[in-house]
């Protein structure tokens, strides 16, 4: 920490700097006194100086650097923008996985959990564990590695494993220093974990720039800070102002290679120690409790200043103080057991309903969409809400002109929770909903249909094309064919165009068009290529799913993909033959044999394999081997709750293995239910059935080994 004596001998250097400009000999004071200056801005928010003295200091040493470029060192402040502006962000793998967190959403769970930390640690039940608190920001994840006190690396947190490097872009937030003094504690190399985020009136002010330049608005923090973090011009992440908050130190060596971590009792002196280097961490806003009933008390308490926080926060975390207590408690595959977040409640506001809109899908269902009063809800701005389908509103009793209650369910979907008939003056009006198409506008009217058991209303037969469109759209989305960077708005543009009129002719694009598109160019167009040829060699159970048959979900794509050479073998398949399949019912059997009786439906698909797309069942389609020697061979298993002791795709390996077939419901049909923590409706109605053989997850393991 900088100390009295020190910080106003930075002061009286930046006084005599103004007044008589650094030169050569200088030139280190300089650098020491904008960084001293970046720590009182960024990290302490106690800027002592204007933000236009601090421009000049800056340009003093610009203009030094520039003619003696030999002096330039890597932590110099000019350094944090990158002079390579074009970025190609390649993946790297995290020196240890950054995990997810399970949630909870009330003080049941929080005491759930505590009960299990205290059983993975062998405590009583009546021992007090310490915990750290500390806010969960709503930003980007990102980590950082230093070597040799140097950032050598920034990256995202992609999917934990692997993720995107963007260290030049790191380099460019003033709270991430790009030299530290880890070696004055041993350390030679270190991997923090942190959020990235944008403070509330920074955002605001940066979507008034943006507004009076005519450029689309950001929706919330954070989706100005992740986007900040992966723009491929460096400059451009400076200007979004990020903040880095530092939550964790979770890799440190010495120059052995020898672990330090053990070297910190608790998780809180690992993150003062990150503070006293100058990281800006959560320490400020973070509280330690002596039991799980103060953490009840300090989350209540933090949810009541949530709208007044300066950053977005959306609950806050909670972990184990205790290091060695950590290692006892370990981790999933997804998340450590050590650490919990806890959710704030969604957040609700009113507005008025001014009309409703309504959007055709990729099977013709019509769905209503409510135009609201825009309303800042839970970190973002809304306007549009689903209404579901028909019965919704009548359920809801919505009328145009309603003030309605509006909501984020999870803070993540705008919803309705209901209107206020009591508000209304009498001008409201009913929803009419359409007796016809409502994209169909140049052709001959369409009906709509709404078959038995369902409730949406749909177009049974297309004219216009849009149910084409949102075909494609939703086959290139990540669920479907995962056609990496090729999203809604390149389908809409080449739908335009006229230069795809159904998914046949994603495959055959010109690529020489497009790179002399606006906005485009060669190197765009060959990454579409290139994800277009990774798409083409897709397991066939993802192609199924991709096609828009009614009904027909991942699972079931997977369980036909299983029993079938090539997908032109489903061309003679008859009913019957689809209803051997376990969890396959006669809706799905009846909409796949239909569209495959289709001779327009089996055209395209011949374009599709001319175009080099895979046909084929691939080694990713074929079942899990079925030992008849397992234990629960000729069963079937489904398992529910979190599993303590490996993920879920691990447990359903191990089972077929062990001869049990994995199904997704409870039914007559199971046989084997296995419950982990939080188990909820699936037990309750096994219990009911009283047929099905319900088992801990230690019950299954111990039947398997």
């Amino acid at each position: 920490m900088y100390t009295p004596e020190s910080q106003q001998y930075f002061i009286d250097l930046s006084k005599n700097f103004l007044n008589s400009p650094a030169n050569k000999e200088e030139l280190q004071k300089l650098r020491d006194v904008l960084i001293f200056h970046e720590r009182k801005y960024y990290i302490e928010d106690n800027p002592l100086i204007s933000d236009f003295e601090y421009d000049q200091l800056y340009k003093q040493l610009v203009r030094i650097e520039e003619e003696y470029p030999g002096l330039i060192t890597n932590d110099s402040p000019t350094q944090r923008v990158s002079t390579d502006l074009s970025v190609d962000f390649e993946a790297v793998q995290h020196t240890v996985p950054m995990l997810s967190l399970d949630n909870s959403y009330n003080e049941e769970d929080l005491n759930n959990f505590d009960t299990s930390v205290k059983k993975l640690c062998g405590l009583s039940s009546d021992t007090d564990i310490e915990y750290c608190v500390e806010p969960k920001y709503d930003g980007g994840s990102i980590a950082l590695i230093y070597e040799n006190d140097i950032l050598v690396r920034a990256a995202t947190r992609g999917n934990g494993t692997f993720g995107e490097e963007m260290t030049p872009n790191a380099r460019t937030l003033p709270s991430v220093p790009l030299k530290v003094k880890f070696s004055d504690k041993g350390i030679m190399k270190a991997e923090l974990r942190g959020e990235a985020l944008i403070r509330k009136d920074n955002f605001e002010r940066i979507n008034k720039e943006r507004e009076k330049d005519g450029l689309t608005l950001f929706a919330n923090p954070r989706n100005a800070a992740t986007g900040g973090l992966r723009t491929k011009d460096a400059n451009e992440t400076r200007k979004r102002g990020l903040e880095a908050f530092i939550y964790q130190l979770a890799y440190a060596i010495d120059k052995e290679g020898k672990s330090l971590l053990s070297t910190f009792e608790t998780h809180i002196a690992g993150i003062q120690m990150l503070k006293e280097l100058g990281f800006k961490t959560p320490q400020n806003e973070e509280a330690v409790c002596k039991n799980i009933n103060e953490v009840h008390d300090l989350v209540h308490y933090w949810e009541s200043l949530r709208d007044n926080f300066q950053y977005e926060i959306d609950g806050m975390v909670i972990k184990v103080n205790s290091l060695k207590l950590q290692e006892k408690c370990g981790s999933t595959t997804h998340h450590p057991r050590w650490a919990i977040a806890f959710k704030f409640k969604a957040k609700q506001a009113t507005s008025k309903l001014i009309s409703v809109e309504y959007q055709v899908g990729k099977i013709g269902s019509i769905t209503p969409v409510a135009k609201i009063e825009s309303v800042y809800l839970a970190g973002v701005t809304v306007s549009s809400v689903s209404l579901h389908n028909e019965d919704f509103i009548k359920s809801k009793d919505l009328r145009l002109g309603d003030t309605v209650l509006v909501e984020r369910a999870g803070d993540v979907i705008p919803y309705i929770v209901k209107s206020f008939p009591e508000l209304r003056s009498g001008k409201e009006t009913e929803i009419v909903f359409p007796e016809f198409c409502p994209a169909n506008t140049t052709h001959l009217p369409v009906r709509l249909i709404k078959e038995e058991g369902e409730a949406a209303w749909r177009c049974p037969n297309c004219l216009c094309g849009t149910q084409n469109l949102q075909k494609m759209i939703f086959h290139v989305s990540k669920d479907a064919m995962d056609i990496d960077g090729f999203g809604k708005s390149y389908v809409e543009r080449f739908y335009d165009l006229g230069w795809i009129k159904d998914i046949s002719d994603i495959y055959n694009l010109d690529y020489d068009k497009i790179s002399e598109l606006e906005g485009f160019g060669k190197k765009s167009a060959d990454n579409i290529r290139n994800a277009i040829n990774k798409a083409r060699k897709n397991p066939i159970h993802r192609l199924l799913h991709s096609l828009s048959i009614h009904h027909l979900g991942k699972k079931a794509s997977k369980l036909i993909a299983e029993q079938i050479g090539h997908v032109f073998d489903l061309c003679h398949w008859p009913i019957e033959r689809y209803l051997e399949i376990k969890d396959i019912g006669p809706v799905v059997a009846e909409n796949v044999k239909s569209w495959f009786d289709n001779a327009s439906h089996i055209d395209m698909l011949k374009r599709m394999e001319s175009y080099g797309v895979n046909l084929t069942q691939t080694e990713e389609d074929m079942p899990l081997e079925l030992s008849m020697d397992g234990i629960f061979y000729g069963k079937t298993i489904l398992f529910t709750g979190t599993l303590q002791t490996m993920g879920r795709k691990d447990a359903e390996e191990l089972a077929a293995k062990a001869g049990a077939r994995n199904i997704s419901a409870v039914s007559t049909n199971l046989n084997i239910l296995v419950v982990g923590e939080k188990a909820g409706s699936k037990l309750k109605k096994a219990q009911e059935l009283g047929s099905v053989e319900i088992l801990t997850e230690q019950e299954f393991l111990d039947k398997i080994n």
